[in-house]
């Protein structure tokens, strides 16, 4: 079983138009400067009521960074709760190196 995932697979998997659900779990102040295409903006206190996110769909999270810990914390919170999770590694600081697009 995978726990995570790396940029260019969400990129691919966003393309084919699979069924996942993107979670931002970085502060909403970073979420308005840029992210990912479609995702939900849910910051650390949204956690307890995940608006947005599926537990019929794949919720792949991201933070900041590979440094960043926020990711790995909202995956076990919401595996929790009964939500399916997985971490995309590198964080937003990983999709943007690999030049993927970021919406504003």
């Amino acid at each position: 079983m995978a726990f995570t995932t790396g940029p260019i697979e969400l990129n691919r998997a966003k393309n084919e138009k699979q069924d996942i659900v993107v979670v931002d779990v970085r502060a909403a102040e970073d979420f308005v400067q840029g992210h990912i295409g479609g995702a939900v903006c849910l910051p650390r206190d949204k956690w307890s009521n995940p608006e947005g996110l599926r537990k019929d769909k794949l919720n792949v999270i991201y933070c900041y960074s590979h440094v960043c810990h926020l990711g790995a914390a909202a995956c076990v919170e919401l595996a929790r709760q009964g939500y399916p999770v997985m971490e995309m590694d590198g964080g937003f600081l990983s999709w943007t190196k690999h030049n993927l697009a970021v919406v504003k």
